[in-house]
């Protein structure tokens, strides 16, 4: 992730170009995005368009693998075994058509050496609803690997439920890469959703301590997290790279430290396609690059979540982060920053697009509450923020075209008195509509003009 610090300081100094004091073009239309109305809710927002398919099974045979039969070893011993048999048991109910796998209570070892890179765990097939019984541990043995799946998805309509998975990231080897010498070893995965793996259910599961990600979703569609603990890996809690309707849904996230980006989601295609992904309801804290991270993705739905930094941990970048030309719907969030990261107490930050001040959509801001924390979007294009409540910090916006803002509140915060001149609501060439807006108890007259930029005069005198 980059560092906005930099960009940042660009409200510090002094503007050559001329301000002005005109008022907001109040008869104009307040919103000139491309959204119809239908497409639009009752409170302005797009409405989610999309449906996430979930696996349904082809029948309802069901097999209790049988440790005695396939001398299965379930007191976490013997890793090589455990993988052969146990995976020899899952291939078999497979060939039987049985659609739902019971796993036993116990704890189970598994890893195999597959390359010089890559640790084998256990594959599980389509059609296949694979449930942990209580007090069942899948966990990976040590290796000194850059990659590895604890469970590797093979097929469509596929579920894991109701079980631990636990990695090595506390006893991992990191023995330097042959080829650049690095040790980073960021891949260690948890549950891989890959080799386009279509309709998954990822429930009730516990995925902690893995050396790269809780799950890894590449290249797949209708992909289903609820009412898991994703905690303790070293890279992301869940990265989607390159997804089509993927969903995630009352889980907890957190503790997420080790290697960048360390984020508790990360949307990063490279190239892929990532779209119509919702993320709602879920808890996050204690992360350390952020919680979600949109670089790429397109109806991307981030609702109703709470994020708190936690005590005691540090931000990088931020709770909410989205690069230029990703499509984002915001709402009714509560973000609560205890510390600043790298671009300040930022509850929600939008990454500039450059000289391109250009967007593909709108990003629509609205109902979030911001606890010691504001927002801030730059050198870019189309924003809808209405109602939101920005608690002890600011809402900015710097070389910005078409910035709508009504019915917002900033207050200021007694621990941040320096805050209180020029930096509420903090504009610098920016152009767009602005009603209803408060700072505490006041209302703040914003002078925005749909075709003059307005900056500050403070930002011009260089405050």
């Amino acid at each position: 992730m980059k560092n906005l610090t930099s960009y940042l300081l660009i409200f510090a100094m002094i503007f050559t170009m001329s301000c002005s004091n005109e008022k907001s073009d109040l008869a104009g239309n307040n919103s000139e995005f491309e959204a119809d109305a239908e497409d639009l809710d009752a409170n302005g927002l797009p409405k989610i368009l999309f449906e996430v398919q979930t696996p349904i099974m082809p029948n309802t045979q069901e097999y209790t693998i049988e440790l005695d039969r396939w001398d299965i070893p379930n007191n976490g011993t013997n890793a090589i075994k455990t993988t052969t048999n146990l995976q020899a048991a899952i291939d078999w109910a497979h060939q039987e058509s049985y659609s739902r796998v019971i796993l036993p209570k116990g704890e189970y070892l598994v890893g195999e050496d597959v390359n010089d890179i890559y640790q084998g765990g256990i594959k599980i097939y389509d059609n296949t609803e694979f449930i942990f019984s209580e007090g069942a541990i899948l966990e990976i043995d040590t290796n000194d690997k850059w990659n590895y799946c604890v469970i590797s998805l093979d097929g469509d309509n596929i579920i894991i439920r109701d079980g631990i998975i636990k990695g090595d990231r506390d006893t991992h080897i990191f023995t330097p890469r042959d080829s650049d010498g690095k040790t980073a070893h960021d891949e260690g995965h948890g549950i891989c959703v890959w080799n386009t793996s279509n309709h998954v259910l990822i429930e009730n599961m516990e995925i902690h301590s893995l050396t790269g990600d809780g799950s890894l979703v590449l290249d797949s569609n209708d992909v289903t997290f609820i009412n898991n603990n994703i905690y303790n890996n070293r890279r992301q809690g869940i990265s989607i790279v390159g997804g089509k309707r993927i969903e995630i849904k009352d889980n907890e996230i957190h503790h997420i430290s080790g290697t960048a980006p360390q984020f508790g989601i990360d949307i990063e295609g490279a190239g892929r396609v990532d779209e119509e992904i919702l993320i709602q309801n879920n808890y996050f804290h204690h992360n350390t690059g952020g919680d979600i991270v949109n670089t790429s993705g397109e109806d991307v739905f981030i609702l109703d979540n709470v994020m708190e930094q936690g005590e005691g941990s540090t931000y990088v970048d931020g709770p909410i982060v989205s690069w230029h030309k990703t499509h984002n719907i915001i709402a009714r969030n509560t973000i609560t920053m205890v510390t600043g990261s790298a671009n300040g107490r930022l509850g929600y930050i939008q990454y500039s697009g450059g000289g391109d001040k250009g967007h593909n959509r709108a990003t629509y801001v609205h109902d979030n509450v911001c606890n010691s924390c504001g927002m801030y979007m730059y050198k870019s294009s189309d924003a809808d923020v209405r109602r939101n409540k920005f608690y002890g910090y600011f809402l900015a916006f710097s070389e910005f075209e078409n910035a709508i803002l009504i019915d917002n509140l900033v207050t200021y915060s007694e621990a941040h008195p320096k805050l209180r001149f020029c930096w509420s609501y903090r504009f610098n060439d920016v152009t767009g509509f602005a009603s209803g807006n408060y700072l505490g108890d006041d209302p703040e007259e914003i002078p925005l003009s749909k075709t003059i930029p307005h900056t500050l005069q403070c930002v011009l005198d260089g405050w």
